[in-house]
């Protein structure tokens, strides 16, 4: 059944649809006086041409999380989620294990519908994860906890022309049909169909500043002594990163960026998880994992060179990349540590011979598709906790990498290169590599991007390649 949109925008429930609620409700009610707590959800076809990411930029209410994950190029594919029923947070070095758990026990709970429809259909689970095991601590990172995954209230899932609207409460023992009905009702009624994404502001008043947060001289520092590290034998690669920050005589509009990413970015993974009054935004051409079944799907990207306008330009400077001893060798890094890392939960895992270029807007890169049959159940969430950081954002050997990364870049990581993106009730999924990514909180954008360090790498070189990577932002952010 479709539900049906009102004359305010709002969506409604067909006669049927609400029944059917009105049965998972009931039937949670029971679950829930047996295990404390239950999810209740129904799952609708709604009208093709609904966008889901401008759905959820309209209808967020003020200070609420909201969360976009699309990727244009791949049929439509969109997830767009709003509200929460229920937050899984943990920290530390389990932080991974201890959200999958939580959420399996949650989704062996749930009374929804049967699955029916496109990946992501149905309760799910959406957010992110630090790159660091504790999370970000300086202030601009309050809300996005070490291991933070949101029970959306309501989500819409599109692949190709099929839209689906999923509306999710978790019942306790001490709630009612009633109680709940009305508050999914309420709802599916504030969500607003049609209203576009709004645009960036052509020609606001006042000035853009834009600064590292650490002078340049410090990144070809920090560059230089990793080089040492490495020519000694210590580690085989580091990836460093920088901070730059726009400071907009306006707040920044997280939507009207995210409407511009999409229209300059199609082929990338676009992210925005809103928290209170900031939002996280990338433009990530990088995925970590994605489950469906018993296929795992990853991306070994590392390697970088910058576009040309000119396609004769363009096509010799990707082969030139393909030729680049330095850039092949971050290339092979990678590839073996996801490869050895896969095998052990895995039938096979098996990777192309030679890496591809991967052409971004404004930058290509070395890619290499891997792809595994996993040999038992192991959640898109456990997957990614297994894998990050890969070597493309960390460093190998990652024992010794990790400590070396804050203590020679001086910033506060973040979210930034975390796995971020979402998981359903069969623990299927999808996480990409928080990179080409900003923190917004007001008029304050944080912008973040590493190249990685190995034994011939120059540090002139390495700063201008993470300003070649902070050009996917940067232009859009600074007016």
């Amino acid at each position: 059944m479709a539900s049906v949109l009102t004359a305010h925008g709002g969506f409604g429930l067909a006669v049927a649809d609400r029944v059917r609620l009105e049965r998972r409700l009931s039937d949670a009610l029971r679950r829930a006086r047996r295990h404390g707590e239950a999810l209740a959800a129904i799952t609708v076809t709604v009208d093709p041409a609904t966008d889901p990411t401008a759905v959820a930029a309209a209808s967020r209410r003020p200070g609420e999380p909201w969360f976009c994950f699309e990727q244009p190029d791949r049929d439509s594919a969109a997830l767009a989620a709003l509200g929460v029923a229920t937050v899984i947070e943990a920290g530390g070095p389990d932080r991974f294990k201890v959200v999958a758990a939580r959420w399996r026990t949650l989704a062996s709970h749930a009374a929804c519908d049967p699955p029916d429809g496109p990946r992501g259909c149905g309760p799910v689970a959406v957010g992110g994860f630090a790159f660091a095991p504790d999370g970000g601590t300086d202030p601009h990172w309050a809300g996005y906890a070490a291991a933070s995954l949101h029970v959306p209230e309501a989500a819409l899932v599109r692949r190709g022309t099929d839209v689906r609207l999923t509306l999710c409460a978790l019942a306790t023992p001490d709630d009612t049909v009633d109680d709940l009905l009305a508050r999914m009702e309420r709802r599916a009624a504030e969500l607003r169909g049609g209203v576009p994404l709004p645009l960036l502001d052509p020609d606001p008043a006042g000035r853009y500043r834009v600064n590292s947060a650490m002078p340049p001289e410090h990144y070809e520092q920090a560059v230089a002594r990793a080089v040492e590290r490495i020519r000694a034998g210590e580690l085989q690669k580091i990836v460093l990163a920088r901070e730059v920050q726009v400071h907009a005589p306006v707040d920044h509009d997280p939507a009207a960026v995210l409407g511009v990413l999409r229209e300059a970015f199609p082929s990338c993974h676009l992210v925005c998880a809103g928290r209170g009054d900031a939002a996280f935004v990338a433009a990530s051409p990088e995925l970590l994992i994605r489950r469906d079944g018993e296929r795992a799907a990853t991306l070994a990207l590392a390697g970088s060179t910058r576009r040309s306008a000119d396609p004769a330009v363009d096509d010799h400077l990707g082969e030139r990349l393909l030729r680049s001893a330095k850039d092949r060798e971050e290339q092979a890094i990678v590839i073996r540590r996801i490869a050895r890392t896969l095998r052990p939960h895995a039938v096979w895992v098996t990777a192309l011979d030679e890496p591809e270029v991967v052409k971004m807007a404004n930058i290509q890169h070395l890619g290499t598709p891997i792809r595994a049959q996993l040999s038992r159940a192991v959640s898109a969430v456990e997957l990614a906790g297994l894998l990050h950081p890969t070597p493309a954002v960390g460093g190998e050997p990652l024992a010794v990498a990790a400590p070396l990364i804050p203590a020679l870049e001086g910033l506060d990581r973040g979210w930034y290169a975390g796995p971020v993106g979402w998981t359903d009730l069969d623990e299927d999924g999808e996480f990409v590599v928080a990179l080409r990514c900003a923190l917004l909180r007001g008029p304050v954008a944080r912008c973040y991007a590493g190249v990685g360090v190995v034994s011939d790498s120059d540090p002139a070189a390495e700063l201008a390649e993470t300003e070649i990577k902070l050009q996917a932002l940067l232009p859009v952010l600074a007016g």
